[in-house]
């Protein structure tokens, strides 16, 4: 087992007991989920309203946070990019577990040359950067949100596959799990009643950790033009396309 996997199994268990990092993700997941409803209800210029008069305002009581290059509302395109960002970060989560989930159990449960082959394989994939792996895909599919979720979750997966791996082996090695064996329990019932149960708290503290590695990588192909297209509103789209303009003073 590689040195990161003992590393963060170590930092999972240390923060697991009291679900700190769990509960602080769902917080901050709830906080963003009110303000993607506030700024659907509120009275705020849609995202995609164009004005160019206003173009490059600075704050105001019409656009609190002032107007970008095309006087689109900043604060209307801020909020109105919650769901388009945070759910692709989520999208993108929940391909990687589609993935490494039973990747990770199969290797940990078969064990012998079916859990080597399985590994090395993974290890191929690790063995490229994660955001050339993610380039070269998205340079195959073409630029969009779509493919850099596909890029990112077919250069993320392998390493929670590994960690899942060895979350199965030390939970394979608890005694009540042997003992469940040794009293005849199927493989499908053990793993359904011993080890999911033991995985999934810090899966589930990794998983919430990991959306914001996940939406920081997202965010940084949007800002590389190869991700989120304009006029979709997303954090790092809207980054590149200020860019241009940081070292310029509002137009009043």
């Amino acid at each position: 087992m590689s040195n990161t996997v003992h590393q963060r199994l170590r930092f999972t268990r240390s923060i697991v007991p009291g679900h700190i990092g769990l509960t602080f993700g769902l917080f901050l997941l709830f906080g963003f989920a009110i303000l993607a409803l506030a700024g659907g209800t509120s009275n705020l210029p849609p995202p995609e309203k164009m004005d160019l008069l206003s173009r490059l305002a600075g704050p105001s009581e019409r656009h609190l946070l002032g107007t970008d290059h095309l006087g689109r509302d900043l604060l209307s395109r801020l909020l109105a990019a919650i769901p388009v960002s945070l759910g692709a970060a989520l999208k993108t989560m929940a391909a990687i577990l589609a993935i490494a989930l039973p990747w990770g159990l199969i290797a940990g449960l078969a064990g012998g040359r079916t859990d080597m082959v399985m590994m090395r394989l993974a290890d191929i994939v690790m063995a490229f950067p994660t955001l050339v792996l993610a380039l070269a895909v998205i340079g195959f599919m073409g630029a969009s949100l779509e493919a850099s979720i596909i890029g990112v979750a077919v250069a993320w997966w392998p390493s929670n596959a590994r960690l899942i791996r060895a979350l199965v082996l030390s939970a394979n090695e608890r005694d009540f799990v042997k003992a469940s064996y040794l009293a005849g329990a199927s493989r499908r019932r053990v793993i359904f009643r011993h080890v999911l149960p033991q995985i999934l708290p810090p899966l589930a503290v990794i998983v919430s950790l990991e959306t914001a590695s996940v939406l920081l990588a997202l965010s940084s192909l949007s800002f590389l033009g190869i991700g989120a297209q304009p006029p979709m509103p997303e954090w790092g789209a809207m980054l590149n396309e200020a860019r241009p303009f940081l070292r310029m003073p509002p137009i009043c």
